[in-house]
């Protein structure tokens, strides 16, 4: 089924290996005719990250014609759901402890957007002129954070901020995170890696998205993490919403 928006998406992706590795781990879904973005990071340390990352984007293309947002949230969760236990069933014939990786996901439908996500990959939304963490990194830092009403910086002399504690083919049962957001004209979406978040402090993607430009986001926000070592795959999708129907208000007001 088409999806009834009288927005009109528009996006952009970029992806870049960085400085030190060898290996792009990271994945891409940038899909703005259907309303889907995702990120996908697989785990560095462990085998296979990068056909972590690859199942995970390859099993959310797969996402039937939705007929509403909860129908379309729902079928990247199972598709997400289908992809760890890919990833479950490839460590074993590999004979590896874990094949894993981050997922992210955005969709849009109508006036709002779904969102779901497993790991420390994240998702912002840029709306006139603030930025917004709509998702929370599953790691040990967040979660140590949360129960000890630590600070950010106490909570690293404890934990590595790197540690994260869910990821799809990370165990048997995937937890999934999901939520809903209502769009407005004008708002931007950040997706990203944690090479980007870890390198890029909110005000400098502020300064990225202001102009209002995707391409021009995504390839600013790769060079400033570049700038900064490159120490990590670096990944960042960013997708904006146009309202039809504002602008055609806009447009009549001076003749009425």
């Amino acid at each position: 089924m088409t999806n009834p928006t009288h927005f009109r998406w528009t996006s952009s992706s970029r992806t870049h290996v960085g400085l030190i590795r060898d290996l792009n781990e990271d994945a891409l879904l940038d899909r703005p005719e259907r309303g889907m973005w995702a990120v996908a990071d697989g785990m560095g340390g462990h085998s296979l990250g990068d056909y972590a990352s690859r199942t995970v984007v390859d099993r959310l293309q797969e996402v039937p014609p939705p007929d509403s947002l909860e129908a379309f949230v729902g079928h990247a969760r199972n598709q997400l759901q289908l992809a760890n236990h890919d990833l479950r069933q490839e460590a074993i014939v590999r004979d590896v402890y874990i094949i894993g990786s981050t997922a992210v996901v955005l969709l849009a439908w109508d006036s709002h957007c779904g969102y779901l996500w497993a790991g420390d990959s994240r998702i912002y939304r840029f709306r006139q002129g603030e930025l917004r963490l709509l998702t929370r990194d599953h790691s040990q830092l967040e979660e140590l954070k949360a129960k000890a009403g630590m600070s950010a910086e106490d909570a690293l002399l404890h934990v590595p901020k790197n540690m994260i504690t869910r990821a799809v083919g990370a165990a048997d049962t995937l937890e999934i995170d999901e939520d809903r957001v209502e769009v407005d004209d004008g708002d931007m979406f950040l997706l990203c890696s944690d090479g980007l978040s870890n390198a890029v402090s909110e005000d400098e993607m502020c300064n990225a998205l202001a102009p209002g430009d995707c391409e021009h986001a995504s390839e600013t926000l790769i060079g400033m993490a570049l700038y900064r070592g490159g120490r990590d795959n670096i990944s960042a999708v960013v997708v904006r919403a146009d309202d039809f129907h504002r602008n055609e208000m806009t447009a009549l007001n001076p003749a009425l």
